[in-house]
């Protein structure tokens, strides 16, 4: 079981800032990446409409003979994590939460800004995790509206970048924050366009390393982790357009392959 593959899934690319750093921090483990391109963003639809699209996904990980899963995508994590936990109780199924406790503990001001979607926002898990950790540090929560989908369209420098960025730091900045929080996988993608935006004071944290961490630490625990053997052939699937997922996946990660198209078909995923 241990040479099985680590399923990891989001609406889109964002994901891939996640599954980079379990290729850097578990290298022999193999990885089937799932886009949900057809339904990308996630961050703008209903708790039940996520819901129902990532027990379909788990289903067809599990088919694939995946021995654990990531949601690697907060919006879906914040509204989908739980219930997938209690459907899937034998199966490692991780997600992320926005660098909150990180953050505070880095924060000299007192004020921490996180940028994320609505839904995450709106989410049980992020609310538990921002009572739990942020004691008198002040939050301050900016929607990002549009951002994932300017990574998805590939735009992560150049003017449009630059002004739909400003528009989301401007407010934490004015608030005092020292420290922002990605709270979106698709973030990281333009971590190096809001340093430059906001200056080498401000620390800009990712989720996704200590996620890869994470799991390393809960496969060992299985015994499910994958120690050596030949480079793993890792394999993608999308349900949007392959060529254009191609194409992320070559300049977002370097990775060049063919990834293979599935379809939704009466809340079922297909080949197609």
């Amino acid at each position: 079981m241990s040479g099985a593959s680590i399923g990891i899934f989001d609406s889109g690319v964002g994901g891939l800032s996640v599954w980079r750093q379990v290729v850097h921090h578990l290298p022999h483990e193999r990885l089937i990446y799932l886009a949900d391109q057809a339904h990308v963003p996630y961050g703008q639809r209903s708790a039940s409409e996520i819901q129902a699209f990532c027990h379909t996904i788990a289903e067809q990980l599990l088919a694939l003979e995946c021995k654990a899963i990531v949601v690697a995508c907060n919006t879906a994590s914040a509204v989908a994590l739980e219930p997938l936990r209690r459907a899937l109780p034998g199966v490692p199924i991780l997600g992320l939460e926005p660098a909150v406790k990180p953050a505070v503990s880095l924060t000299r001001s007192g004020v921490v800004g996180v940028m994320a979607t609505p839904a995450t926002f709106q989410g049980e898990l992020y609310r538990a995790t921002v009572g739990r950790w942020a004691g008198d540090v002040q939050v301050v929560e900016q929607v990002c509206i549009g951002l994932a989908d300017l990574v998805e369209q590939g735009e992560l420098e150049g003017k449009r970048c630059d002004a739909s960025l400003r528009q989301f730091l401007e407010p934490m900045l004015a608030a005092g924050a020292d420290t922002i929080v990605l709270g979106c996988t698709h973030y990281p993608f333009v971590i190096e366009t809001i340093r430059r935006l906001v200056g080498p004071s401000l620390a800009v944290l990712d989720p996704a390393p200590a996620v890869a961490r994470h799991l390393g630490a809960v496969l060992e625990a299985r015994g499910l982790l994958q120690v050596g053997g030949e480079p793993p052939q890792h394999a993608f699937f999308t349900t949007g357009d392959p060529q254009a997922f191609d194409r992320a996946l070559a300049r977002l990660v370097g990775a060049t392959c063919r990834s293979l198209p599935l379809a939704w078909c009466n809340g079922r995923l297909e080949a197609r």
